[in-house]
């Protein structure tokens, strides 16, 4: 094809490109993923670690010194109130009580032998044969007797008190920890470390700290602490191990005061223990739910921040139209419950609202109703 064909070619065809560009019609709008509003209701999860110990953790000292004759428990048993745990050298606390069973013998002796002269002293009073110095000394006499004999008692009392505490005895019923010392170790009620812990885990108590501000929302939201207590719902543990412990628990203590350093209120959770499950010292994640009603809920996807306040994209008239939102100040990481700023009935882009533009054409063919 020689050049003055080419130009004759293209003068041919200029009226049919013009002719098209004047009958431009405009492009459908593009297919977005879109959520229309509805009232639901929304259960919000708040999670706090916990650190578990049992209703009661006994650390049991012995009373009297000596040396251990025997530990009569293994670790790790499970053991009931009063039961013997250890046996102290009982020897030298027998010869203390023996040596004080003999003092009282020996006092209750010379009680009965000034007792006898007090008597005769008042005869021989009446009689006039003795002077009333010798009387009132008699008298004396007999009252140092008495007041030997009491303290003779006293100290049978207390050598048998510290015979009793050569058998060293749990304080309560629960299961001992593991024991730092053996047979022979000297052992007195200034020890350090205890001879071992006795923990009633029957009832575990999972204690968790919460903020202030949510302590506050607590108290307005039920009228009082204690009140809360009573009211708030049952709450759930996640064991050491990721797994959910099966029996329900609930919040039966929570602090009058907030923790200066921390700015937090720590709260006790009880949990049934029967299958001794958990443990004293153990750790957990505390859930306590809170259901709301009758609320507008919508995926965090559908919204995005800017200037520290959260938008999402309404569909008005199949374009978008940027729609300032208020939300609840808790959420669960994946949704938001808004306060104000939507209704049920609108129409939002429920997904990449990060990326949308003002006035963007929206297929609303293909509209989605989520829930």
């Amino acid at each position: 094809m020689n050049i003055k064909t080419s130009i004759y070619f293209m003068l041919c065809c200029l009226p049919l490109l013009v002719a098209c560009g004047g009958n431009k019609q405009d492009m459908p709008g593009e297919k977005y993923k879109t959520l229309t509003v509805a009232l639901g209701s929304q259960t919000l999860q708040s999670d706090y670690p916990a650190t578990l110990r049992g209703r009661q953790a006994v650390e049991v000292r012995p009373q009297v010194s000596g040396t251990i004759t025997d530990i009569c428990i293994n670790e790790g048993d499970a053991v009931h109130r009063g039961q013997v745990l250890f046996i102290i050298d009982q020897v030298p606390y027998r010869a203390a009580l023996e040596t004080a069973l003999a003092n009282v013998k020996s006092a209750e002796a010379q009680l009965q032998t000034a007792r006898l002269i007090a008597n005769s002293k008042e005869e021989l009073y009446k009689e006039k044969v003795v002077s009333d110095f010798d009387r009132q000394t008699a008298r004396n006499e007999l009252l140092a007797a008495e007041a030997a004999l009491a303290q003779a008692k006293a100290e049978e009392t207390n050598a048998r008190n510290n015979l009793s505490y050569t058998e060293v005895k749990s304080p309560v019923d629960g299961v001992a920890s593991m024991i730092p010392y053996r047979v022979g170790a000297l052992v007195s009620s200034s020890i350090t470390e205890p001879l071992v812990t006795v923990s009633d885990d029957a009832e575990i108590y999972a204690y968790f700290t919460m903020a202030e501000n949510q302590m506050l929302d607590l108290i307005q939201e039920y009228g009082s602490l204690e009140e809360a207590c009573h009211k708030m719902p049952a709450v759930t543990l996640t064991m050491s191990n990721g797994n959910a412990y099966k029996e329900a628990g609930h919040i039966n203590a929570i602090s009058g005061t907030v923790d200066e350093g921390t700015g937090g209120v720590t709260l006790r959770a009880a949990f049934p223990n029967q299958a001794h499950l958990l443990r004293n010292g153990g750790s957990g994640i505390i859930s306590i739910p809170t259901v709301y009603k009758d609320c507008i809920v919508i995926p965090q996807s559908a919204t995005y921040e800017l200037q520290n306040r959260i938008f999402t994209w309404k569909v008005v008239d199949g374009k978008t139209q940027s729609a300032p939102i208020s939300v609840y100040k808790y959420n669960d990481g994946k949704t938001y419950i808004v306060l104000s700023g939507l209704k049920a009935g609108d129409v939002i882009i429920a997904e990449g609202a990060g990326l949308m533009r003002e006035g963007t054409a929206i297929n609303t063919e293909h509209v989605s109703t989520d829930k």
